[in-house]
């Protein structure tokens, strides 16, 4: 019998975080390379998509970098207009990616 936790991905991944207008761009890249196969598995465009609910408005597409160990997630309509047109204290979506890491996936 396998018993299985719940993890924050911060236990098993960092995060970096950039924009481009109203376009937010996460990446997600495993600490070790065993856990990429459990980010594949768990962090998906529409599990993404629900954790930023009322901040993202847009689609949400995910990037595979295998030989990385990494995924990237584009998500449209996650800045409020873009740095020029929000009134956001964190305007750029700097943040996006401490809060991506808050995420729980499931882990045998």
């Amino acid at each position: 019998m396998t018993i299985a936790k719940t993890l924050a991905l911060r236990e098993l991944a960092h995060a970096r975080a950039g924009d481009n207008g109203d376009i937010s761009n996460l990446s997600l890249t495993a600490c070790h390379r065993k856990d990429y196969a459990l980010l594949l598995r768990e962090v998906t465009p529409e599990r993404v998509r629900k954790h930023f609910e009322g901040v993202v408005h847009g689609s949400v597409t995910r990037y595979e970098l295998p030989q990385l160990g990494a995924l990237n997630f584009v998500m449209q309509q996650a800045l409020g207009g873009g740095v020029t047109r929000s009134l956001a204290l964190d305007a750029h979506g700097k943040c996006l990616g401490a809060a991506l890491l808050a995420m729980e996936s499931v882990v045998p």
